[in-house]
């Protein structure tokens, strides 16, 4: 009674339990964040050593046709002049990084994404739990999940996917369920008619239904964990966002500039690439 008294004079100490409980994790549990610390710059790496090793005009070359496959004649052309200025600006390595970093954060936030999603459709339970933690995820500021991230796996590769993984995952996870919903009922009815099985009915019936509302959110995904890549680089993350965050720190305005605008040119090709997969018309 009289800690509760207390708390109602001096307010409960949130903070300092939050506190408590990453000194707990950081001390008990430092035998599995320092291998998955290790294991992620392993990842982040090798990633970008691959996209590294194949030259640049030989990637810009590849990215043209794909983009001129996919999207349409003027996305290849401004994936040309943008590839080609980054280059020329001396930031392909940092654009090779931020590339690596957003193409590893989406593929986890996928994997994490479309089961919970599933299981949110189909089972009420599951919904209900679900959606309040992806309003958390999604109003909480971007800068907050540095904290505790850079406290758990101190600075590096590890925390700024950590970081993208949770900001960006929340649109994955409500289209995958709002695309299985919007499935007409009356298709369910007339599969669980001819004896399909609830796996059946999902597989093969509510997720290719629900393709193009599920891209939608992936696309959204990719679009936030860029974004948050280039606020990652506080954390030690390299990148373009670390090009802007020293530009910041030195006033260096035109690197900063130019630096934004790669950003830019990155963040309309992963757009354009991404909803290209819905089958949507650039040209």
């Amino acid at each position: 009674m009289g800690k509760w008294m207390t708390w109602l004079k001096e307010g409960i100490p949130l903070a300092d339990w939050f506190n408590d409980g990453v000194a707990w994790v950081t001390e008990h549990l430092s035998w599995a964040t320092r291998p998955m610390a290790s294991g992620m710059e392993w990842a982040l790496g090798a990633l970008k050593g691959a996209l590294m090793w194949i030259p640049a005009p030989v990637l810009i070359i590849a990215v043209v046709a794909l983009t001129l496959w996919r999207c349409g004649k003027g996305v290849a052309v401004f994936a040309a002049l943008g590839l080609l200025l980054i280059w020329n600006q001396g930031l392909w390595e940092s654009l090779i990084y931020s590339l690596s970093l957003v193409l590893i954060s989406t593929l986890l936030s996928i994997i994490i994404a479309l089961p919970v999603g599933m299981l949110a459709a189909l089972f009420r339970p599951v919904e209900v739990v679900v959606r309040p933690i992806l309003d958390l995820m999604q109003t909480m500021p971007a800068f907050v999940y540095l904290l505790p991230c850079v406290a758990l796996f101190s600075i590096g590769a590890m925390p700024a996917v950590l970081a993208t993984v949770i900001f960006s995952m929340p649109p994955a996870v409500r289209f995958t369920i709002l695309g299985i919903q919007q499935v007409p009922s009356d298709l369910d009815e007339g599969a669980e008619a001819f004896g399909s099985t609830r796996a059946q009915k999902l597989f093969k019936l509510q997720l290719p239904l629900a393709r193009p509302t599920i891209m939608a959110g992936i696309n959204q995904t990719v679009m936030l964990a860029l974004s948050m890549s280039v606020i990652a680089s506080m954390v030690g993350a390299e990148g373009l966002g670390a090009d802007v965050y020293s530009a910041i720190q030195g006033n260096d305005n035109g690197h900063g500039i130019v630096s934004g605008i790669c950003v830019v040119v990155l963040a309309v090709l992963l757009d354009r690439l991404a909803q290209s997969c819905k089958g949507r018309d650039y040209t």
